[in-house]
C-alpha cells in the first residue's frame, strides 16, 4: 500500500486543494461491475488509517465520492463481491477476482543501481516481456481482455478480465507466477544430443555408436525451452560485441574465478565459440570450444534474464485492493494511467501522466536534494537548498515525494 511522505499542516492542505481541483474536472470511468467492487482511500489528513469498505451503485455516485472525499490514495478491489460494503470478507461473500500482476521498482534486478526516471525505463521494459512473452504468447490472453496501467508511482499493473481467470483460487494463481518465475524450470533442459547426421526429430531411430553433439533447442520452441534459448543466443551476442575482456568481466560478476572467467571468454570470443554456435542452423555447442561447466553457468544466466518478475503477493491475493485508473498517486501526483498494449512504448510518466492541464499555475519550492527529472520543455534540474519556481505539477511531484518544501508554507 501507500508510502506516505508526512506534510505539515499548511502544505498538505495545499497539496490536498491540488488534487480537488484535478477530481473537480477529471472524468474518471469507474472499473468494470461496480456494483461488486469494494472501495477503499487514503484521506489527505495528519491521520492516515486507510478507509475501507465503501461501495457505489452509480457512477455519479462514484463521482462524487471523488469530488467529496479528494482521496489522496484511492483503491479498489480487485474482487468482485456480492456485499463489497460489509466489513469482513466472509460477509463480503467472494465471487471471483481479476488476475493482477503487479511490476514494480523495488521487485526488479538491478532497478537499485538506477534514478526514479532509470528505474521507470526498466519497468516497462519488463512490462513489455511479461505481456508479449508469458501473458500474450504463453498463457494465450487476448491483449483485448487486459487493461494496463502506470500506477503513477514505480511500477505497471496488468488487470486481466477473461472470464476463465475470475474464479482461480490463490494456490491456482501462485503456479502461474511460480511459471513466470521459472520455478522448477531445468535450464539443461534446452541441451539435447543427438549424433551426428541424425534428423532432429526425437522420434529419429540411433545411429549406430557415433558419439552425440550437443544442440540447442529451438529458439521457436514453445514455453521456457524456447525462452531460454532466445535469451542465451541474445547474450552469446552481447559479449561478442563487448569483446574478450567485457565477456571475462560479466562471467566474474556472476562469480566465475577471474582465470576461468578470462580462459572461458577467450574460448567464446577469442576462438569463435559464440560465433560458431550462433551462426550454426542447427545450433550445435562443440564440447572443445563450450565445456559443460562454461555451458552451464551461460545456461543459468540466461534463465535469470528471462525469468518474469512479479510482485507475487499481489498476483495471488484474490482479495487485493489495486490503483484506480484515473486517480492519482498521493506520492507523486500522477495520474494512474491505463493504456493499451499499442500504446506502451511511446508512453512517457513525464509527460503523459502529467495532469498540468487540470492543475495549473506555479509554485515556489525549496528543494531538499540535489535532484533531475526528465519533464518536457527540457526537464526539471534542482539543487538542495535553492528555491526555485515551478509548474505546479512538478512542484507537487517534488513535495510529495518528500524531495522539496513549499516555501513560503501557502495561507
Amino acid at each position: 500500500m501507500a508510502k506516505v511522505v508526512e506534510l505539515d499542516g499548511p502544505t498538505l492542505a495545499w497539496a490536498r486543494d491540488r488534487f480537488a481541483q484535478y477530481y473537480r474536472s477529471a472524468s474518471i470511468d469507474p472499473p468494470p461491475r461496480l456494483l461488486r467492487r469494494e472501495f477503499a482511500a487514503f484521506p489527505f489528513a495528519r491521520e492516515t488509517m486507510m478507509r475501507r469498505h465503501a461501495s457505489f451503485r452509480t457512477p455519479e455516485e462514484f463521482g462524487r465520492f471523488l469530488r467529496g472525499e479528494v482521496p489522496r490514495h484511492v483503491y479498489y478491489s480487485t474482487a468482485y463481491y456480492r456485499k463489497p460494503s460489509e466489513p469482513t470478507m466472509a460477509q463480503k461473500e467472494w465471487l471471483g477476482a481479476d488476475l493482477i500482476f503487479d511490476l514494480d521498482a523495488d521487485h526488479l534486478r538491478g532497478a537499485e543501481k538506477l534514478d526514479y526516471a532509470g528505474q521507470l525505463l526498466l519497468v516497462k521494459e519488463r512490462l513489455l516481456a511479461l505481456v508479449d512473452d508469458f501473458l500474450v504468447r504463453d498463457f494465450g490472453i487476448d491483449p483485448q481482455s487486459m487493461l494496463l496501467a502506470f500506477s503513477g508511482g514505480r511500477g505497471y499493473h496488468v488487470h486481466v478480465r477473461e472470464e476463465r481467470f475470475l474464479p482461480l483460487t490463490s494456490p491456482e494463481r501462485r503456479e502461474l507466477v511460480d511459471y513466470l518465475s521459472g520455478t522448477g524450470f531445468d535450464p539443461g533442459s534446452v541441451i539435447g544430443r543427438r549424433r551426428e547426421g541424425e534428423p532432429r526429430s526425437e522420434d529419429a531411430p540411433p545411429a549406430g555408436r557415433v558419439a552425440p553433439t550437443r544442440h540447442l533447442a529451438p529458439p521457436e520452441a514453445p514455453g521456457w525451452t524456447g525462452r531460454e534459448t532466445r535469451a542465451l543466443l541474445a547474450l552469446l551476442s552481447r559479449w561478442e560485441a563487448l569483446g574478450t575482456e567485457g565477456a571475462a568481466a560479466e562471467l566474474e560478476s556472476m562469480g566465475v574465478p577471474r582465470p576461468k572467467a578470462r580462459r572461458w571468454a577467450g574460448l567464446l570470443i577469442t576462438k569463435g565459440g559464440a560465433r560458431r554456435i550462433r551462426s550454426d542452423p542447427q545450433l550445435a555447442v562443440p564440447a572443445n570450444v563450450v565445456p559443460n561447466d562454461l555451458l552451464e553457468v551461460v545456461l543459468k544466466q540466461a534463465e535469470i534474464v528471462v525469468q518474469g518478475e512479479t510482485d507475487a503477493p499481489v498476483t495471488t491475493d484474490i482479495h487485493r485492493l489495486i490503483r484506480l485508473p484515473g486517480s492519482l498517486h498521493g506520492g507523486t501526483g500522477l495520474r494512474v494511467t491505463a493504456l493499451a498494449r499499442d500504446r506502451l512504448e511511446s508512453f512517457d510518466p513525464f509527460r503523459d501522466a502529467v495532469v498540468a492541464d487540470a492543475i495549473p499555475g506555479r509554485a515556489r519550492v525549496t528543494p531538499r536534494i540535489d535532484a533531475e527529472y526528465p519533464f518536457p520543455d527540457g526537464g526539471v534540474r534542482v539543487r538542495a537548498e535553492q528555491p526555485i519556481e515551478l509548474p505546479t505539477t512538478q512542484a507537487l511531484f517534488l513535495v510529495l515525494r518528500g524531495e522539496a518544501e513549499l516555501r513560503p508554507s501557502p495561507t
